[in-house]
């Protein structure tokens, strides 16, 4: 069974206790590694400017304390393993499912199951829509 790295955890201190739940339920299941959780104005502010956001501070769900948003990847960690990106927000959605919590996945923004209609791809991200 998978764990969580001491760098993992440490960006999930700062994750909403209800995020952090669906995400030890998928690490049972599937192997990935926290990026990032919580984002302070300068380092949101530096996302933006390297296009690894599309939203200036305080407008990102990082943003939040508790961040409302992570950024994960499988692992190992492969950027051009787009498909394991995806099996690993299908664990993580289903998980959440489970505990009555929505989520948007930067793979699919609008929800509508697919991913050649997304204008900015993000396919690490994912972020609370609803808490039960």
């Amino acid at each position: 069974m998978a764990k969580f790295g001491n760098r993992s955890e440490l960006r999930l201190e700062q994750v909403h206790p209800a995020l952090v739940e669906v995400l030890r339920d998928a690490i049972e299941i599937i192997d990935f590694t926290i990026i990032c959780g919580h984002r302070n104005k300068s380092d949101q502010n530096e996302a933006y400017a390297t296009n690894a956001s599309h939203v200036k501070w305080p407008n990102s769900m990082h943003n939040t304390l508790p961040s409302l948003a992570v950024d994960i990847g499988p692992w190992p960690l492969d950027w051009r393993d787009t498909l394991a990106f995806a099996r690993v927000y299908g664990v993580i959605e289903a998980c959440a499912f489970q505990r009555d919590i929505a989520l948007i996945w930067g793979g699919d923004w609008n929800g509508n199951g697919g991913s050649r209609d997304q204008t900015f791809m993000d396919i690490g991200h994912i972020e609370v829509v609803n808490i039960g």
